[in-house]
């Protein structure tokens, strides 16, 4: 059974939200952001509060932090109620006081929380010396308890490093230790998990729930992907568009969702069942990839040291019209390989045939002519989108370079703009204007503008809701049955890439272990390495779409 069993009727209720209402500056003439909120959570519970961007869910948790943007949003009614503490009576240096010592929160990004010129090992004795009379000695004694406590390994290395030099989950189990140093009674993780690899997020979720059972803290865990949820919830509150629309334990709720909206926000959880195998297209392909090798560093002009191979003798074959999905965790190699791919830096060896051209050597002028038929979306199009350009004047850029007309340009915008599913007026707003499943629409918009042979994806969607991520996979697909283009899909998630791939290579350490069609790799996994991947995929064991376990009758 994949969800949790556990009751919580005899034990202390943490956090009690009732009626909490938060709106806009008086005049705005707008809906609350929050409308008549309530929810509750118990000692050793952890309450998964879920909805898409916007739905109010991480409005929630800053009110109850006392943290809401200040002369932006203001709570206008109800109450907020720590144990026996009324938070929303508390004057600023209470709220500081209550803040770390009995309430603590994780964020989703944890490089924008941490000092990058601070090493992490004082960025969390800080938080005890702020709070506590703890001497230095003992101060230094009880951070290393709890960096090992998180799992940190080579503790005096990591104390004594800067965020910079850490892995992403590295960097997540440093805000873990600075959530927890001090045994909040309550604690509020905003997404902690969302851009991380599934191998790391589920080690990360374990370790949660570990130090959960050990202190007996509440949990109060903000997502969108309901995949996360059924790992770890026992009571969830769905929220949209400000209100709370159900709230049900964790069981009742994957069986039995009584709203539409919830039964949407399940159903669009990805699925390990591959899609429906395609024929493959007669003719060349048109992107073959040969020995490919990229090996960082190397020593300098005093000192010969062997370079980092971040891919060795990496070889593929796409043809026109199929998606080839790379996944592995971070560091496996496999955005250096898509870098590689869209010369955004130089192999160290190898080919890359774009059609009939091998472009992997070719100096920047030499390149020009084939840029236009290889095209890439990132992960954060907010990133790669002037923000002082009209989203029109980003759409029509690589057009204009390549010879065409501005108002021939134009015109192609537009009808774009209708086959990603917004309106003409996009054209004259700007980047900030629209949410982020928007931003990656008009982000592939801008890319199919070149009518590119080659599309690559460079975790293009891991950022998404997983309702948007649905949307931006469904957009994809029918693009390329529209235009025939090939997708180089870059991913960590194979549920992910069972929804989009034809075919499926496994990298891990810049070395392809297993490949082949996507249906035979997920289906049948040769490779450990790749079994592994699949056992981390979070509800990988619940057919959500059905609300049932997999197998179940």
């Amino acid at each position: 059974m994949l969800f949790k069993t556990r009751t919580f009727d005899d034990a202390k209720t943490v956090l009690q939200v009732e009626d909490l209402t938060v709106s806009l500056p008086a005049g705005a003439n707008a809906l609350p952001v929050l409308n008549k909120i309530s929810l509750s959570i118990r000692a050793g519970e952890t309450v998964c509060l879920v909805g898409e961007s916007g739905s109010g869910k991480s409005v929630t948790s800053l009110a109850v932090m006392g943290l809401l943007p200040k002369d932006a949003l203001f709570v206008t009614g109800g109450k907020i109620t720590l144990s026996d503490t009324d938070l929303l009576a508390q004057n600023i240096n209470a709220m500081q006081k209550i803040r770390a010592r009995r309430v603590a929160m994780i964020f989703q990004e944890p490089m924008t929380a941490l000092n990058p010129v601070m090493r992490v090992g004082d960025q969390i004795e800080e938080v005890l010396e702020s709070h506590t009379d703890m001497g230095a000695e003992e101060r230094r004694t009880r951070v290393k308890a709890i960096m090992e406590d998180v799992h940190l390994p080579d503790v005096e290395r990591i104390y004594s490093s800067y965020p910079h030099q850490l892995s992403g989950g590295q960097r997540q189990r440093i805000m873990i230790a600075m959530a927890l140093v001090l045994e909040p009674e309550l604690l509020i993780a905003d997404e902690p998990t969302t851009a991380l690899d599934v191998t790391t997020q589920q080690q990360i979720l374990s370790l949660i729930a570990e130090l959960q059972e050990k202190h007996g803290t509440a949990v109060l865990f903000i997502t969108h992907d309901m995949g996360v949820v059924a790992e770890i919830a026992d009571t969830v509150y769905v929220m949209k568009n400000g209100d709370l629309v159900e709230n049900a334990p964790i069981e009742t709720l994957l069986r039995a969702p009584k709203q539409d909206y919830t039964q949407k926000l399940l159903r669009a959880v990805p699925s390990l069942v591959p899609r429906a195998a395609r024929p493959v297209p007669e003719g060349d392909p048109v992107l073959r990839v040969e020995k490919l090798d990229m090996t960082y560093g190397g020593g300098g002009f005093f000192v010969k040291r062997e370079g980092t191979h971040a891919a060795k003798e990496v070889t593929f074959s796409v043809a026109r019209g199929r998606t080839m999905g790379i996944v592995g965790e971070s560091g496996s190699g496999k955005s250096t390989v898509a870098r590689c791919i869209m010369r955004l830096i130089a192999p160290t060896a190898g080919a890359i045939h774009l059609r009939d051209t091998d472009i992997a050597h070719l100096s920047r002028a030499q390149l020009k002519p084939h840029r236009q038929h290889l095209q890439v979306v990132f992960q954060d199009p907010f990133r790669s989108l002037n923000p002082r350009w009209t989203v029109g004047r980003s759409l029509i850029e690589g057009p204009v370079n390549y010879g065409t007309s501005s108002a021939k340009a134009m015109e192609r915008a537009a009808e774009l703009m209708a086959i990603v599913g917004l309106p003409r007026d996009s054209l004259d707003r700007y980047p900030h204007q629209f949410s982020g499943g928007q931003r990656q629409r008009i982000a592939i918009a801008r890319a199919v503008m070149m009518k590119p042979d080659v599309l690559v994806a460079d975790e293009a969607v891991s950022a998404l809701d997983v309702s948007v991520q649905a949307q931006v996979l469904d957009l994809l697909n029918d693009l390329q049955e529209q235009l025939g283009i090939t997708i180089v899909f870059i991913t960590h998630d194979l549920r992910v890439a069972a929804q989009i791939c034809d075919d499926v290579i496994v990298m891990q350490r810049g070395v392809v272990v297993e490949q082949g069609p996507a249906a035979g790799v997920l289906a049948n996994p040769q490779h450990e390495y790749t079994r592994s991947l699949i056992e981390a995929a979070p509800g990988r064991s619940w057919d959500f779409a059905n609300f049932r376990e997999l197998g179940a009758a």
